[in-house]
């Protein structure tokens, strides 16, 4: 589908509000300065403060992305639009939610 860019001055956060560290393998492409992620791109969570009944807390740790970019590619990569997916997992492997994702820019799109 069809959407901006996202890139490491996007602001992402899992469900809970945990916040993510935005690195990417991509050296090559920038938009407005920032470089754009990529749907291999894995990003680290911090902050997160979900807690499984018991109380048994089970942070989100990382989120992995599907759902990129079908025409738009780094190093036959896609990159990750508004629309990618980006699932919130925790230690064990667990997807606990959906990342949020805001603001982002609004000067490149791909589809």
């Amino acid at each position: 589908m069809p959407g901006y860019l996202l890139t490491t001055a996007s602001q992402i956060r899992c469900t809970h509000g945990g916040t993510a560290t935005l690195t990417t393998m991509n050296a090559k492409v920038k938009v407005e300065s920032a470089l754009a992620l990529l749907e291999s791109d894995v990003h680290v969570v911090a902050g997160c403060p979900f807690t499984l009944p018991g109380p048994k807390p089970s942070p989100c740790v990382r989120i992995e992305w599907t759902a990129g970019a079908t025409m738009c590619k780094v190093d036959n990569i896609s990159v990750l639009v508004q629309t990618s997916v980006g699932r919130c997992i925790s230690a064990e492997g667990s997807t606990q939610g959906m990342a949020i994702v805001s603001p982002m820019q609004t000067r490149a799109q791909a589809t």
